[in-house]
């Protein structure tokens, strides 16, 4: 009874909530510095992102992003290897750091008046990492066991991997985040060295603070120990190749024995959010909850998993969060006795019902009101409010884009969706691939 009073009193009352206190500011040696202030708890989050990930890479050394990642916990000429997070760890913190294809992101979560001493810390590993082959070779171990873990030990995971190297046939998140395994296996001290020197400079950093924060506070600290580094002067500009026209649509069957149950995907290019132009990517954001969302309401769950039992599984994702071109999924788990040709013919049909068929105002309704209370909700977690800010920075939006994203969400119209939908829904633009356990299966 108290969840049915909480969801009616959700449903009639406005969801309204202003734009959190962010302040930036920039080091007179290029680092950019935002501060997010929440004061209803005296903790703090201090994040560094690096403009770089796995698709600024050079041909050759894939992985190096991710790899360098776990080195830079590793010693300084400050800190012992391990010391890092040992601190953090005795000062009640905690931390940790993730790559992508477009940053690398150091994160410490702590009591706000401990934000200094990670400043200290994070500062010196930027410029002072000291890392032998005793430090490189015993870590390229663990990276090479981590995608044995995270890929070669799923069969899900390698079929994704060749899925996305057939859709990127010249941008390179075409090459996974970890890298290939040929090439990792061959990583040394001096590409680590290589790739650190040119691109962990404050220059090519983001510096994000939120929390029990004052902005003076933490510009003051930022000058005293991010201000001194150096700017890297060979900091390359960051331009990447770019897609040529796809012009025949692509389809990949992947065989392994592991296979439980045969399924089929279905990826597309889609567009990203750009400073200034975000609206196609609020289209794809509904666009994805009304294909594929909840069973119970998307076009392929009620047609497919209810109206006909076609499929136990469906679902359509899209993250506009992307520097260069981004992905709309689609993917189909069949009901038993169902072939992956049947399954994937029975899709199609719903997207071209989807395409004909008015949307439902309620329906569409419904969503923006999802939405709605989904960025109000976000603003009570201070990390992930950091972390937003951080990748869109590091992704060329603005603070403004930002702020911008969830009236622009609100502000969606059911001719935007039709008309992103007929954009991205093109199968030249696209790789199927069917996921089986043997060949035989592939029917």
């Amino acid at each position: 009874m108290r969840r049915l009073l909480a969801a009616l009193a959700l449903s009639a009352a406005p969801l309204t909530a202003a734009a959190e206190e962010v302040t930036t500011f920039d080091l007179d040696n290029g680092m950019e510095v935002v501060v997010i202030e929440d004061h209803r708890a005296p903790v703090v989050v201090h994040m560094l992102w690096y403009r770089v990930g796995s698709a600024d890479e050079p041909e050759g050394v894939s992985g190096i992003a991710h790899f360098l990642e776990h080195l830079m916990f590793k010693g300084t000429d400050m800190l012992e290897a391990g010391e890092f997070s040992a601190t953090v760890a005795a000062n009640g913190g905690s931390d940790n750091a993730f790559t992508s294809y477009d940053y690398t992101a150091y994160f410490q979560r702590v009591a706000a008046d401990r934000l200094e001493l990670m400043m200290e810390m994070e500062a010196n590993r930027m410029n002072n990492l000291q890392i032998t082959d005793a430090d490189v070779i015993p870590e390229r171990g663990v990276i090479l066991e981590e995608r044995n873990q995270r890929t070669e030990n799923s069969a899900g995971a390698l079929a994704n991997e060749q899925f996305r190297a057939a859709l990127y046939q010249n941008h390179r998140y075409g090459v996974p985040i970890i890298g290939w395994q040929h090439e990792m296996e061959q990583l040394d001290l001096q590409d680590v060295l290589d790739f650190y020197d040119l691109y962990y400079a404050p220059n090519n950093a983001i510096l994000v603070v939120a929390g029990d924060v004052e902005p003076d506070e933490v510009k003051e600290l930022a000058e005293k120990y991010y201000g001194v580094l150096p700017a890297e002067a060979n900091l390359p500009e960051r331009e990447r190749p770019s897609e040529p026209p796809h012009r025949a649509e692509r389809r990949l069957t992947y065989v392994d024995q592991r296979v439980s149950q045969p399924y089929l995907t279905r990826t597309y290019l889609a567009p990203e959010r750009d400073p200034g132009a975000q609206e196609e990517a609020a289209a794809l954001v509904y666009l994805a909850e009304l294909l594929g969302g909840s069973p119970f309401t998307s076009a392929l769950g009620v047609a497919l998993q209810f109206d006909t039992d076609t499929a136990v599984y469906t679902n359509a994702g899209y993250s506009g969060s992307s520097l260069d071109t981004s992905t709309f999924g689609l993917s189909i788990v069949p009901s038993e006795g169902v072939t992956l040709s049947e399954a994937e013919a029975a899709m199609d049909q719903v997207i071209a019902d989807f395409m004909e068929a008015p949307i439902d105002p309620e329906r569409l309704e419904s969503i923006r009101t999802q939405l709605r209370a989904s960025e109000i909700y976000a603003k009570d977690n201070v990390q992930g409010l950091a972390r937003r800010y951080g990748a869109a920075l590091s992704q060329s939006l603005t603070v403004e884009d930002v702020q911008a994203w969830p009236d622009i969400l609100q502000a969606v119209t059911e001719e935007d969706i039709k008309a992103v939908a007929e954009k991205v829904l093109d199968r030249k633009r696209a790789v199927t691939g069917w996921v089986v356990a043997t060949e035989e299966d592939a029917i």
